[in-house]
């Protein structure tokens, strides 16, 4: 599975559909490996960061350094488990795992004041100051019970994910993709189309 001179087999399909919730359809699936393999321009069954890098939608992201650090080397299984997170069909226990993974850049576990800083940071590049981010990340902290020393596990992102501030909501409105990713909206807004032929 994953180079492009094989194919899938039901097998093969029914176990990625297993591997990744069932966020996708089994037409889904033998969409996303035809993509797959033409991402895998040396059909080695990897994608690499670089081959990721050529679909614009990642390059074009804000996040995409932190994604591709997420992409580099999956095989096709875990390529679409890594694309489930974005799926409409996704739990929002998945899209919160996902997101924590973004945010958690060291991989410990734990998030950071300042992991979330750089978030914000890359998100809002010079729409709001240095002076405004922390302002804003150290009041909905504060508004979920943290401090900026808290060390935040995946249930604490969680609760601070599910805390709506007026703050954040009046500093970012200019910046709508925060929705996405950022706090201050218990809805997760994370979709992608998968072309079916």
């Amino acid at each position: 599975m994953g180079n492009s001179s094989s194919m899938l087999t039901q097998y093969d399909i029914e176990e990625v559909q297993e591997h990744c919730s069932n966020t996708f359809s089994q037409q889904e699936i033998v969409s996303l490996y035809q993509r797959f393999c033409q991402l895998d321009r040396n059909g080695c069954g990897f994608i690499s960061a670089e081959e990721f890098m050529t679909v614009p939608e990642f390059a074009v992201n804000p996040l995409s350094q932190r994604l591709f650090r997420m992409v580099d080397g999956l095989n096709f299984k875990e390529f679409v488990l890594f694309l489930s997170a974005f799926s409409s069909r996704a739990s929002l226990q998945q899209k919160v795992e996902f997101i924590f993974k973004v945010y958690d850049s060291d991989g410990n576990g734990k998030v950071t004041f300042n992991e979330m800083l750089d978030i914000l940071r890359d998100l809002t590049g010079q729409f709001i100051s240095e002076q405004q981010r922390e302002k804003v990340l150290t009041q909905v902290l504060e508004e979920a019970g943290y401090t900026k020393d808290s060390l935040l596990v995946q249930a604490d992102f969680m609760k601070l994910l599910s805390y709506s501030s007026e703050t954040i909501l009046d500093v970012v409105n200019t910046v709508p993709v925060l929705d996405i990713l950022i706090l201050g909206n218990s809805v997760l807004k994370m979709e992608v189309e998968v072309p079916v032929d």
